[in-house]
């Protein structure tokens, strides 16, 4: 076997299509694209356009709403805990939490938070500490032996908004307003105004 000699499956790399290379290629000429309209030409994305009727995307009512700051979470079944178990790569003697599920390889990244769903068997006795579980998932822990603490994830959007610095400006801002000269009044403020003008008067 030489560098040369290794190659895909057949059929599994299409050749790509060759157009406009004369007319017995089948593709030649008009290149498959037909004779003029708007659609021969170059640049032209019609896409959704029904030539000016309401278009299906508008007519069909819309239903539903998907909230923006929705959490996510990663979901992870007993049969993939126990075999972490199995192979020594999670200790069921201690709690498990996020951070032992992503070390032990169980799952990749928490996002908001662990929940665990129940399909397959549990059979160590483990004390989870998670964000959610399903009830079958709840009732196989339990009938392990184990026990299933939920616990509120903490969204980084919520540590995003508030920034420190601008904090800080702000706390320094209303420092100074408070340590600043007391605002003078109307009387002060006629005062030196009529010293002002015997001034020039003087002068």
């Amino acid at each position: 076997m030489k560098l040369n000699e290794i190659s895909d499956n057949p059929g599994a790399v299409k050749a790509r299509k060759r157009v406009g290379r004369g007319i017995g290629s089948g593709t030649g000429k008009t290149a498959g694209r037909g004779h003029k309209g708007q659609k021969s030409r170059s640049g032209v994305a019609i896409k959704g356009f029904e030539g000016g009727q309401m278009p299906i995307h508008r007519r069909l009512p819309k239903r539903g709403f998907n909230k923006p700051f929705r959490k996510e979470y990663t979901a992870v079944n007993l049969d993939r805990i126990q075999q972490a178990v199995d192979a020594g790569r999670l200790d069921a003697k201690k709690p498990v939490d996020v951070a032992a599920l992503v070390a032990a390889g169980v799952v990749r990244r928490a996002l908001d938070g662990v929940r665990i769903l129940g399909r397959g068997e549990l059979k160590a006795k483990i004390a989870f500490k998670v964000a959610g579980a399903s009830a079958t998932a709840k009732a196989a822990i339990e009938k392990a032996g184990g026990s299933v603490e939920l616990i509120e994830a903490k969204a980084d959007s919520d540590a995003a908004k508030t920034d420190p610095v601008k904090t800080e400006k702000k706390a320094k801002t209303k420092d100074d307003e408070k340590a600043g000269t007391p605002k003078e009044t109307k009387a002060e403020k006629a005062d030196q105004s009529g010293d002002k003008s015997d001034k020039t008067d003087e002068g």
